[in-house]
């Protein structure tokens, strides 16, 4: 008994968290695509996306009002393309140090910290 009131109020501490997300940002390589990148004979780069991946990007938008932005260290123009095909407009290339361009995302966008999830998949996604 005593387990499930500790699960009951991390559970309901949880859920005012997540009221409170208003955008999810998120990286790009290991995130929205497989981790691999494949090369062409002539040396070119590509990546494959999730379809899943912007499934639930869609889904977000139009279920729960969320928006996704993307902040990614790469250049590629692919991540430009999947971006535009998921109709994510504020996306963010050859970013380094995600958090250097978030008080720019959090003014645009009229927000704070606490109404931000972010994905990452490595640890220089924390720096």
């Amino acid at each position: 008994m005593v387990i499930d009131m500790e699960l009951k109020k991390k559970n309901m501490h949880l859920k005012d968290k997540l009221e409170k997300i208003k955008l999810v940002l998120t990286d790009n390589d290991g995130v929205l695509t497989d981790t691999g990148v494949y090369y062409s004979e002539k040396g070119e780069e590509f990546k494959r996306f999730s379809i899943r991946d912007g499934m639930g990007v869609e889904r977000l938008r139009k279920h729960a009002g969320i928006e996704t932005v993307i902040i990614t260290g790469e250049k590629s123009g692919s991540v430009k393309a999947r971006a535009e095909k998921l109709n994510i407009k504020e996306y963010y290339l050859g970013v380094i140090h995600k958090t250097e361009i978030l008080p720019e995302v959090l003014k645009k966008n009229n927000i704070t910290l606490e109404n931000i999830a972010f994905i990452g998949d490595d640890i220089n996604d924390l720096e």
